[in-house]
């Protein structure tokens, strides 16, 4: 059984030879091929540090290639030199593109074909002889420089792997600090973030109930529809997304509007806070979302694609001791607390009248039933409840909102 493949080694004298000749000028050559590649980089701001490393780069891997060439050593064993290495984290640092660092390489492997060119017309070397010399240098040259442009682009990726993990690493520590009322510098802050502290945020959060949904995108999503800019985004591990809005005024659109943001995904909710101003404002919308996340998931019924805390802040003020809320409902209702299809119609009857403040024919309207139905159901509710839809209004109609809000998780008891 053959072993694996191995590219084969130079041993031609003559190519050994032109190798050492042009080492001896190696270090003409580097400034050379700097200046050849600096000339054709006009984008590139080549400032100092870059212009060093670049220099650095194509001396090492002059050097590198012709000594490979002249010992004879396979092309298998080129490694990226540390100064070429250094010149891809210090590319990566200043925000180039893998592309533009490997356009170097590209320059400079057409620099070198052409001080081949000339090596091999000085060589006096006959036709024939030359052509053969040319494509075996050529031929190593091509496979030096696709494993050293490879090594390079898999530093360039590490690196900046490395700068956005420290970047995320660093807006999730000022937004911990900013939502703990930490002592925190605006101008930092805001620089870090790239979102401005003194304008009006609407705080959102956003999380899936599996993993592998893409969150920052609905987020992103979720800012254009509402018309504002880019949003902020903090990942808050690997199934919720948190996410701020700057919004031109201080009321979120109608739940109608956002209601099917996310409806290409049953498995992506987000809950959003109100909209509030500053530093201080930042932290109130995010503990807002927080909290109208939690009503959603409390309820006992599936999430829905959108919450907002004005819709639920009653029953978020209410539950917040889940027990006493159950006894508060069970006090209040009576029978009416009973988990059937009857008392379902009738808990819905009698909230209808209480928003529409006893008005029997406007909460007909909002149930879309006729009149004469409500009123039996009210006189039902009632009953089941003990007393009057006139007395103790407040605590009737905040009972209803939990049951409303929180469905049969309000009607749980221990007795």
């Amino acid at each position: 059984m053959s072993g694996p493949r191995r590219e084969p080694v130079l041993a031609g004298g003559q190519a050994k030879a032109l190798a050492t000749s042009l080492q001896a000028n190696a270090s003409d050559l580097a400034d050379a091929m700097l200046d050849y590649i600096v000339v054709r980089l006009p984008e590139v701001v080549i400032d100092d540090e870059i212009r060093g490393l670049t220099l650095g780069s194509c001396s090492s891997n002059i050097e590198a290639a012709l000594s490979m060439v002249r010992h004879g050593i396979d092309v298998s064993a080129a490694r990226a030199p540390v100064t070429a290495l250094e010149h891809a984290r210090a590319m990566a640092a200043r925000g180039y593109s893998v592309d533009v660092i490997l356009r170097f390489y590209r320059l400079g492997h057409e620099f070198f074909v052409e001080q081949l060119s000339e090596g091999l017309d000085a060589a006096g070397y006959g036709a024939a002889e030359a052509l053969t010399v040319f494509f075996e240098l050529e031929r190593f040259l091509l496979r030096y420089i696709d494993r050293i442009s490879s090594q390079i682009a898999s530093e360039y990726i590490a690196t900046l792997s490395r700068q956005q993990n420290e970047a995320r690493i660093e807006r999730a520590d000022i937004v911990r600090e900013l939502l703990a009322d930490e002592p925190v510098d605006p101008a930092r802050a805001e620089r870090v973030l790239s979102h401005r502290l003194t304008g009006r945020h609407l705080a959102l959060i956003c999380w899936s109930d599996e993993p592998g949904r893409d969150l920052e995108n609905v987020v992103q999503k979720t800012a254009s529809a509402l018309g504002a800019g880019r949003p902020l985004t903090v990942s808050e591990g690997p199934t919720t997304v948190w996410g701020w809005i700057t919004v031109t005024g201080h009321v979120l659109p109608p739940a109608t509007s956002t209601g099917r943001l996310n409806d290409h995904d049953s498995y992506v909710h987000i809950a959003f806070g109100s909209v509030h101003i500053g530093a201080a404002g930042f932290r109130t919308s995010h503990l807002e979302a927080t909290r109208a996340r939690r009503i959603a998931e409390i309820a006992e019924r599936p999430a829905p694609a959108t919450v907002h805390f004005r819709d639920v802040s009653l029953a978020d003020a209410l539950s917040y001791d889940l027990d006493a809320a159950q006894r508060f409902v069970k006090a209040e209702l009576g029978d009416l607390t009973a988990d059937g299809a009857p008392e379902r119609d009738e808990r819905a009857t009698l909230l209808a009248v209480l928003n529409a403040r006893g008005s029997l024919a406007k909460a007909a309207q909002a149930l879309d039933i006729h009149r004469n139905t409500v009123l039996q159901r009210l006189r039902r509710a009632e009953k089941k409840v003990g007393r009057s839809s006139a007395d103790r209004v407040a605590e009737t109609h905040a009972a209803l909102v939990l049951v409303d809000v929180l469905g049969r998780r309000a009607l749980q008891n221990d007795w």
